[in-house]
């Protein structure tokens, strides 16, 4: 049984997929969980794209790691989440661990899951990292700039395999980010104090309303 620590203080939980109702820890702080309901609305859309099953999904500032875990949960084949606060780091530890015992445990998940945790900066990490991804989720803390988010999305989109999907999420208060060559929007969405975007690697792509 995993303790619990002194460093946290909520838990979240994983919504669907072969982990489905599964409890994560949630760092004490630091760190700003993406809503069930936020969670949701963007892994219905997802789905809806087929974007998930044996998808190669990179969690940047992942927190708790819940949004890399519920792609690991939906049939995503490899999660990397990348954190910088070492508590944070710990958790997604621990979380990565009792979400893949729970997926190869699960009879109805039919792909095999690697999941991996790295404790570092997104810059650093994605600086180094030689691996393409399917789906990335950059979920930064609000008092990131907005040079800082477009210097992350650049080194980004340099790891998007064609077609790829990278999700922003920021404050509701936050302007559009600067979207670098290789990436169009394919669509946003307010909820309530949250705002997300979706952009794809693909020149055919189209703002949805």
């Amino acid at each position: 049984m995993l303790a619990i620590d002194a460093t946290l203080v909520d838990v979240t939980r994983i919504i669907s997929g072969a982990a489905g109702s599964l409890t994560l820890e949630v760092p004490k702080s630091g760190t700003r969980p993406t809503s069930d309901r936020v969670r949701e609305a963007i892994f219905s859309s997802l789905e809806a794209m087929d974007a998930l099953d044996g998808a190669r999904v990179l969690d940047l500032y992942a927190g708790s790691g819940a949004l890399g875990l519920e792609a690991a949960s939906r049939g995503a084949t490899t999660v990397v989440l990348v954190e910088n606060d070492v508590n944070a780091a710990m958790v997604c530890k621990r979380n990565a661990k009792k979400v893949q015992s729970a997926v190869e445990s699960n009879p109805s998940a039919h792909n095999r899951l690697l999941v991996e945790v790295a404790k570092s900066s997104v810059k650093s990490y994605l600086s180094a990292e030689r691996r393409s991804w399917d789906i990335i989720f950059a979920d930064p803390p609000y008092e990131l700039s907005e040079v800082e988010l477009g210097e992350t999305l650049n080194l980004a989109v340099r790891h998007a395999a064609a077609d790829a999907i990278l999700i922003v999420e920021r404050s509701s208060r936050s302007p559009e980010p600067r979207w670098p060559d290789g990436l169009s929007k394919i669509r946003e969405k307010r909820y309530g104090e949250t705002l997300v975007w979706q952009a794809r690697t693909t020149s055919e792509s189209r703002i949805q309303k």
